[in-house]
């Protein structure tokens, strides 16, 4: 099958488009034809991208992107609950080859319905990005309705649902953005947005019951002191894992795998409740170049990739 691949362990420029072995489902799995899948830059940065639950290196070649929306093409055994041909969309194993493929296998539990309201393209950047803003906001933080929560990071990709999660549930969110994205964060349903460049959040904000944190660093540090003594703070800032701090290892998060919340997702987007914004769109071709785009970051939404 055609995928785009690292034969080494290197960058995102070292991506190489080819031809490898096309995968077949085991037991329990599902056998995927990708339509289209998201860029996730930090993906390079991951444990899982270059080693083995053993923590032994994975063997070469290396296909990225591990969320997708796609057709399904053959079932494993044990698989009694996906048909062939139906279009979904879902994660598969952060240890195993992604999505950047024409075909890709994922647990028959790591999918759902792909939203009928959504082409391929725009669903392909919603599992992770949905998922990880469901969790952190819903299961880690147990954001309830009239609570008061702050998302930092408001107009990415996790942050645009975020907003939107948290504003379906019932919440007083206010964001953080850039000025350029002021009217869109409100748009998703901020109650309050500020300018992070023209404005120190801390001075205009108290008593919040959840911080969801996407950017990490200084705004993740000053972002304690605006907490109640029993508020909750989750990040998914990348350079907040293996921090020395306690508290920070505590809040951090990382998405898991779960078709069920993602099928309640679907029927949000269905509904009307969830928007999704793609920021931009490349042919498999030109990966090394769409991950250029996305790491210069301060974008609407998240970056995909177009398989078929």
């Amino acid at each position: 099958m055609k995928a785009m691949y690292l034969e080494n362990k290197a960058g995102a420029e070292s991506l190489v488009l080819g031809q490898i072995p096309r995968p077949s489902p085991k037991a329990g799995q599902v056998l995927v034809k990708v339509h289209a899948t998201g860029v996730t830059p930090t993906e390079l940065q991951w444990f899982p991208t270059f080693n083995m639950q053993s923590g032994e290196p994975r063997p070469f070649p290396i296909v990225l992107s591990h969320e997708f929306s796609g057709t399904v093409e053959s079932l494993g055994p044990e698989v009694n609950d996906v048909e062939v041909g139906a279009a979904v969309y879902g994660l598969n194993d952060w240890f195993a080859n992604g999505a950047q493929a024409e075909y890709c296998v994922a647990p028959a539990s790591a999918l759902a319905p792909k939203p009928r309201s959504l082409d391929h393209v725009r669903a392909a950047v919603v599992p992770i990005s949905a998922l990880t803003a469901w969790q952190g906001l819903f299961t880690r933080a147990g954001l309830q309705k009239r609570q008061r929560v702050l998302v930092h990071g408001a107009a990415g990709g996790v942050g645009s649902f975020a907003v939107q999660l948290a504003r379906w549930r019932g919440a007083y969110v206010t964001a953080t953005a850039s000025s350029l994205n002021l009217e869109f964060v409100r748009g998703l349903g901020a109650d309050q947005v500020i300018d992070y460049r023209t404005t120190r959040f801390e001075d205009v904000v108290c008593d919040v019951d959840v911080v969801f944190d996407g950017v990490g660093g200084e705004t993740l540090e000053r972002s304690w002191g605006v907490l109640r003594p029993s508020g909750k703070m989750v990040t998914i800032a990348s350079q907040s894992e293996g921090i020395a701090d306690q508290r920070v290892r505590d809040a951090f998060m990382l998405v898991q795998v779960d078709g069920s919340q993602l099928a309640e997702i679907t029927r949000l987007i269905d509904a009307g409740e969830l928007r999704v914004f793609v920021a931009e769109a490349f042919p498999l071709s030109e990966a090394v170049e769409a991950y250029s785009r996305a790491l210069q970051g301060k974008m609407r939404g998240k970056i995909a990739l177009r398989v078929d």
